[in-house]
């Protein structure tokens, strides 16, 4: 909401500072335990560098299409992560659902195909530049999170929620720095700062956390 809030007041927009300040305080706050209580690795390194590309496309993704998009749609659109989620559960964990749950699934992609189809021929009251690419991008995002939410569940059941965290958190940062370098440093460089930018990069993304 900050984001979409301050992002009229900006000539240029920035979205991957917001993931990395907060991939630094994952990794400072569960890292540091995780050194102090000198723990082992479970897991290969290279599994976590992964789960954290897919999180910071996945982040990266859903920001940017504030830029494009409205608010209400990118909120809307990003609950396709939900039946994201229980199609890879169904895949691989071999999870069984009721009618319901199935229901609720059919009932969430068909608001899915209604709020794109509003965004096609309303474009003047979305309140965004290039409604179909925001929503590309907050459905990318969702398809993404929801990777990354089923491997993070299935990881904390086999290894240590702390470890997950803090390597999440450092590969996190890595990336995310590389990407501020190559894809926003001029934008950057030239982003007006006050109190409400402070405020977008501190306060967005942190929804799956």
């Amino acid at each position: 909401m900050p984001n979409n809030l301050t992002r009229n007041g900006q000539e240029n927009e920035v979205a991957c500072p917001h993931s990395f300040f907060n991939y630094v305080l994952l990794t400072v706050v569960y890292g540091s335990t995780f050194i102090i209580r000198r723990k082992t690795l479970k897991v290969r390194w290279y599994y976590y560098l992964l789960l954290a590309i897919l999180d910071v496309e996945g982040n990266f993704s859903v920001v940017k299409a504030y830029q494009y998009t409205s608010l209400t749609s990118v909120m809307l659109l990003d609950c396709w992560t939900i039946p994201c989620v229980l199609l890879l559960i169904w895949l691989f964990i071999k999870t069984k659902y009721n009618i319901g749950q199935l229901i609720g699934v059919c009932i969430r992609i068909l608001g899915l195909v209604l709020v794109i189809l509003s965004d096609v021929h309303a474009k003047d009251r979305s309140g965004g530049s290039n409604v179909l690419l925001g929503d590309a991008l907050v459905i990318i995002g969702a398809i993404l999170y929801a990777f990354t939410n089923v491997s993070e569940e299935f990881l904390i059941k086999n290894v240590d929620f702390l470890e997950l965290m803090t390597f999440l958190g450092l590969f996190g940062s890595i990336i995310s720095g590389i990407q501020v370098a190559i894809l926003e440093r001029k934008e950057l460089a030239n982003t007006s700062w006050n109190r409400e930018v402070i405020l977008s990069f501190s306060g967005s993304d942190m929804q799956d956390r």
